[in-house]
């Protein structure tokens, strides 16, 4: 099978990334609107950026007419956002906030979602997820001609953490029990776990014949 990529219209591009790129973790990002509401939204376009300093990204897709969404003004705006990881526990309330709603309307509000103070932003967290990214913008880059994705890349500059997922430096995958998106309606948690140590390159021994 070959695919010209110029051939493919843009729900087949659509299709075939979020059906190749599997699984992918998900942002349940939290920002503060102008009006001081607080949105909460999902993006499976989500990883990291850099080690030191430390980053992640963020893509939002933009609504037709290139219009960015509220999260990507938000952060805009204001240049602050929390990434909330998703697990098993909140999965179910991370998806109600993937609903379209109105810009003046908190999806925090209107599902009833608990929220924590950060520490170093004034965005708060969701009480719900146990992993938290309290990220300063460092840079939007806008992608498509015209404007179809703003690829947010955020600097972290406090991490909270809940004590039973942290040990020794690392966290317990396992306890974390986290939950990642496939394609169509679908997501999927981690499921078979196994090690496969990181090879050392050696050198071809020098021929004395």
């Amino acid at each position: 099978m070959e695919l010209q990529v110029s051939e493919l219209a843009r729900q087949e591009k659509y299709k075939l990334l979020i059906g190749c790129i599997v699984p992918r973790p998900i942002a349940w990002v939290t920002s503060l609107g102008e009006n001081g509401k607080v949105n909460a939204a999902p993006f499976s376009y989500f990883n990291v950026a850099s080690i030191e300093p430390m980053m992640v990204s963020v893509a939002v897709m933009r609504k037709p007419g290139s219009v960015p969404k509220d999260t990507a003004r938000n952060i805009a705006a204001n240049g602050q956002f929390v990434v909330n990881m998703v697990d098993v526990h909140n999965v179910d309330a991370v998806n109600q906030t993937s609903a379209d709603y109105p810009a003046d309307v908190s999806e925090v509000e209107a599902l009833g979602l608990q929220t924590s103070p950060s520490t170093r932003l004034e965005v708060p967290r969701l009480t719900a997820s146990r992993i938290h990214f309290e990220c300063r913008l460092h840079q939007i880059v806008e992608l498509g001609s015209p404007v179809t994705s703003d690829l947010i890349i955020g600097e972290v500059v406090h991490v909270h953490v809940a004590d039973e997922l942290y040990e020794a430096g690392r966290i317990d995958a396992a306890a974390f029990s986290p939950v990642s998106r496939l394609a169509g309606h679908t997501y999927a948690t981690l499921g078979e776990m196994f090690d496969r140590p990181r090879p050392e390159y050696k050198a071809p021994l020098a021929d004395k014949s």
